[in-house]
C-alpha cells in the first residue's frame, strides 16, 4: 500500500489555487478536465515532493471543482493537511499579505493553523526551530481551526 492523495472539494478553482499555490507555494503537477462529468480535479505537489510525485504521482493533493454550484458543509469534520515550511514567519506573513486570517499564530516559531478558501483547516510545521518573535508571539487565536 501507498498514499496517493487527498482529495478536496472546492467551490472556487481560481481562489484555491492562489490560496494553494501563491500562498502555501504547491506546484500544480497537472489537470484533468472531464466535460461529460462536469468537474476539473488539480492534483497540487509541495516543493520538496515534485520529483516524487512526478515519478509516481503521489503524494498529492487533489482539488475537486464540480462545475455545477454545490454548498459542502464540514470542513472541520476532514481535520487538516499539513505541511512543513522553511520559514513559518515568512509564510504566515505571505498569507496574511493575501488577506488571509492566521487562525492560530505561530508564536513558538513552530505551528500554525490557517484556513482555506473552503475552510479546510492547514496546519504549518516550521523545519527545525525558529526562536519566537513579535509581532507573532503576542498575537491571539482568530476562530477556530
Amino acid at each position: 500500500m501507498r498514499y496517493l492523495h487527498t482529495m478536496i472539494r472546492v467551490r472556487d478553482l481560481d481562489a484555491s489555487l492562489r490560496f494553494y499555490c501563491e500562498g502555501l507555494g504547491l506546484q500544480e503537477m497537472y489537470r484533468v478536465e472531464n466535460e461529460k462529468g462536469r468537474f476539473t480535479l488539480v492534483f497540487l505537489a509541495a516543493p520538496e515532493d515534485v520529483e516524487l510525485a512526478k515519478a509516481r504521482k503521489a503524494p498529492l493533493v487533489e482539488l475537486t471543482y464540480n462545475w455545477d454550484d454545490e454548498d459542502y458543509g464540514g470542513g472541520r469534520n476532514f481535520g487538516h493537511l499539513a505541511y512543513r515550511v522553511d520559514d513559518i514567519y515568512e509564510t504566515c506573513q505571505r498569507l496574511m499579505d493575501m488577506g488571509v486570517t492566521i487562525n492560530r499564530p505561530p508564536r513558538d516559531g513552530h505551528m500554525a493553523f490557517v484556513r482555506s478558501p473552503d475552510n479546510i483547516s492547514i496546519e504549518l510545521l516550521q523545519d527545525g526551530n525558529l526562536p519566537p518573535v513579535e509581532p507573532w508571539a503576542s498575537m491571539p487565536n482568530v476562530g477556530a481551526w
